[in-house]
C-alpha cells in the first residue's frame, strides 16, 4: 500500500453536505446544516444524545430522504446514485448490522465480492486485519456467535477492507478494549495518511480531540460551531481548554452540569447528616 502524507483541509473534496433539511414530522431531526470533509482529514460531528448526528450520517449514506439541501460522495448524489455513492464508502454503523449467519470469513469474502476486489487481495488484508485486532481466531465463527466487541472489530474491518474514500464511523471504539482501541486509532491514522477521509460521530471526547483535524458541533439538529480545536478555543475565549469543556460550553450544558452537582453535594450532605 502506498502511504502518502495529505495536510489536512488541502486534499481533494470528499464530501459537501449543503443546507441538509431532515424531519420526522414535526421534530426538524436536521436543521440546514452545511460543512465538508477532505481527503486526508478526519472530520468529528459531535452532539449530545438526539443532536441529529446519526440522522445526518443516514442521510450522507442514502438510507433517509431528506427534506431540503444537497449531499455530494466524491460527486455522487447518494439519493440519486446510491450504488455510486457506496462503492466510495465504509460505514461502521453504531449498532452491529451484519449477516450472522455467515462465518467471518464468508462474510468478508461476500463484502470483497460486492466491493469487486481482488480475491486474494482481500483475503490477505481481512487476515492482517483480524491478526492486528487479536481476532484471526475467529475466522471461520459464526459472526453471531461472536461477542460485542468481535462484532465490533469485524464491523470495522468490513467496512475499512476496500480502502473506501470516505469512511464514516458511528461511535466506532463500543465495547473494544484498550488495546483493540489503540489499534483502530492507528488503523484510521494510517487511513488517512494514505489520502482517506473520515467522518466521525463518538461521544468519546478524548478520541474526538487526538483524532480530529476539525470537528463540527451539532445541537438541535443546527451545526452551532465547526473549527479545529484552537479555533474553538478562540471562539469561547479558553485558550488550553479540553474538547469536552468546550463541548459543555458550546451547547451550553457546563451550568448545567454545575447545578446537578451542586443539588448532588446537597443530597448526599443530608443523607450523612
Amino acid at each position: 500500500m502506498t502511504v502518502i502524507e495529505v495536510v489536512p483541509g488541502r486534499g481533494k473534496l470528499v464530501l459537501e453536505v449543503t443546507a441538509l433539511y431532515k424531519h420526522f414530522e414535526k421534530v426538524r431531526a436536521v436543521d440546514g446544516i452545511t460543512f465538508s470533509v477532505r481527503s486526508g482529514e478526519v472530520y468529528g460531528l459531535l452532539g449530545p444524545n438526539g443532536a441529529g448526528k446519526s440522522t445526518a450520517l443516514k442521510c450522507i449514506l442514502g438510507l433517509y430522504t431528506i427534506r431540503g439541501g444537497r449531499i455530494s460522495v466524491m460527486g455522487h448524489d447518494p439519493l440519486a446514485n446510491p450504488e455510486d455513492a457506496r462503492r466510495v464508502i465504509g460505514y461502521v454503523p453504531e449498532e452491529p448490522e451484519i449477516y450472522k449467519s455467515l462465518t467471518v470469513r464468508e462474510l468478508l469474502n461476500f463484502v470483497a465480492s460486492i466491493r469487486e476486489m481482488d480475491p486474494k487481495v482481500a483475503s490477505e488484508r481481512a487476515s492482517q486485519m483480524l491478526t492486528s485486532l487479536d481476532a484471526d481466531q475467529y475466522f471461520d465463527s459464526i459472526v453471531a456467535t461472536l461477542s460485542r466487541g468481535n462484532l465490533q472489530k469485524v464491523q470495522i474491518i468490513a467496512a475499512m477492507l476496500h480502502e473506501p474514500d470516505l469512511l464514516i464511523m458511528d461511535e466506532p471504539l463500543t465495547a473494544l478494549d484498550a488495546k483493540s482501541r489503540r489499534v483502530v486509532k492507528e488503523m484510521v491514522k494510517l487511513h488517512v495518511r494514505r489520502g482517506g477521509s473520515v467522518l466521525l460521530s463518538t461521544h468519546v471526547m478524548e478520541q474526538a480531540q487526538d483524532q480530529c483535524h476539525r470537528i463540527g458541533i451539532i445541537d438541535k439538529g443546527r451545526l452551532v460551531a465547526e473549527g479545529t480545536l484552537d479555533e474553538l478555543r478562540d471562539l469561547e475565549h479558553s485558550a488550553g481548554a479540553s474538547l469536552e469543556d468546550l463541548f459543555l460550553m458550546i451547547t451550553e450544558q457546563d451550568r448545567s452540569v454545575e447545578e446537578i452537582m451542586r443539588r448532588f453535594e446537597e443530597a448526599y450532605k443530608r443523607g450523612s447528616a
